[in-house]
């Protein structure tokens, strides 16, 4: 059974954003005044259920705690006889028992953020933050920023809504094609933070995986015949139904080529393969058509060695064509490895590691490391090892370079 300190966990991560999108709405869309009372609602929590127990039902409790602390803050304001009718409408029970999220908060604040008057950076930091609950330290390394200057985007970007008087509303159809790009950009770095989280004890957070597919089903239904949205919808299902292969019983990595494919999850696997035929039936060319044409053929590959990494090597050069970027440059150098041999992976790595543009992302002294070990340069594959190890953040990651460290010492 969970401690309190683990219920509470499991709260913040599942429904914060719930909390906060329809706190928004109530509050006139003020983004600040809805992220200070939900978390001084969790922050009620943390004193109150250790010692009185959690309650039947925690979001409902905490959307009750929530809403009387926007009522106070309100009344404060003199502006509570205007909006108290919705606000007990938002938390309808005494003890919060039944209280649901709508679905249409979550897309509001969706379309809200990635308002076209915000940058597009400021679009996805705002999201990540009030929609799915993340901290500005997390926002910042997804952003490859200072946590600082992330902190300084959130506050101008809240600014920018309250001055210009941005609504909180879903977009009329004509009004939506401007949006789509920062929602669907948005949708991606949540599922990318949930597969492969930047922090923290785990490596997966399923919770904001299936936070974004969630998002990314309602966008579906609300643009059906915008191709880059099927294409981001089958990327995401096509990776999310390998997440029961991809940790081991003890909460270690598995890497794709040693994986269970029996574990993979077919149906949601399907389901992304028809998706990705949707969109390239509607002409879709974009990046997630790309990214979900990847993901494909690692799904359609009975094993590991029938893997197509020349095909795959090739559509990662097409990537870097439409999304130049490092992150994406260095993905395309370990297909080239896999494809022509480790020698001419790891040539394209030294020089992205000569350009200083990951000087601080551990991934790139891995696959560094990894390739020396396989071309038998064991002392440079060592010295990667330690230097990516001095970067990790999360456990599993940290216990399989670890372990790999050993492997090699030992040989």
């Amino acid at each position: 059974m969970m401690d309190t300190a683990s219920m509470l966990e499991r709260a913040h991560r599942e429904d914060y954003g719930r909390i906060v999108a329809t706190l928004i709405r109530v509050l006139d869309g003020d983004f600040g005044a809805a992220e200070e009372v939900v978390q001084d609602a969790f922050a009620s929590a943390l004193t109150q259920w250790p010692r009185e127990g959690v309650p039947r039902e925690p979001a409902g409790w905490l959307m009750r705690v929530a809403r009387n602390k926007a009522v106070d803050r309100m009344r404060r304001s003199a502006r509570l006889e205007a909006r108290v009718g919705e606000l007990e409408a938002a938390a309808p029970s005494v003890d919060g028992a039944g209280w649901q999220a709508l679905p249409d908060d979550s897309l509001r604040l969706l379309f809200t953020c990635c308002h076209p008057a915000l940058s597009p950076e400021a679009q996805v930091a705002l999201a990540l933050r009030c929609l799915c609950g993340l901290t500005t330290e997390q926002i910042a390394r997804a952003f490859l920023v200072s946590p600082a200057t992330l902190a300084q985007r959130l506050v101008r970007a809240q600014r920018k809504i309250r001055t210009a008087r941005i609504p909180y509303v879903i977009p009329e159809p004509e009004a939506l094609a401007e949006r789509t790009e920062g929602v669907l950009h948005t949708l991606y770095l949540v599922f990318s933070e949930g597969y492969a989280a930047t922090d923290g004890p785990a490596l997966l957070r399923v919770d904001l995986c299936e936070e974004a597919l969630r998002l990314a089903r309602l966008a579906r239904s609300l643009l059906p015949d915008d191709a880059e949205v099927a294409s981001l919808r089958a990327l995401m299902l096509l990776h999310h139904s390998r997440r029961r292969a991809r940790v081991a019983a003890d909460g270690g990595l598995v890497l794709l080529d040693r994986q269970d494919r029996s574990r993979w999850d077919g149906a949601q696997r399907d389901e992304g393969l028809a998706e990705l035929e949707a969109a390239l039936a509607m002409g879709a060319r974009g990046a997630y058509t790309v990214q979900a044409a990847i993901a494909a053929l690692h799904a359609q590959a009975p094993r590991a060695e029938d893997t197509d990494w020349a095909q795959i090597a090739a559509l990662y050069a097409r990537l870097v064509v439409l999304t130049p970027g490092p992150v994406v440059a260095l993905n395309h150098a370990a297909a080239v490895a896999m494809a022509r041999g480790p020698e001419h992976g790891l040539a394209l790595v030294d020089d992205l590691e000569a350009s200083g543009r990951l000087a601080d992302y551990h991934l790139l002294p891995a696959a560094r490391a990894d390739l020396l070990r396989r071309l038998g340069r064991k002392e440079e594959a060592v010295s990667a090892y330690r230097r990516a190890l001095a970067l990790v953040r999360t456990a599993p990651e940290r216990h399989f370079l670890e372990a790999r460290l050993r492997e090699l010492l030992a040989e």
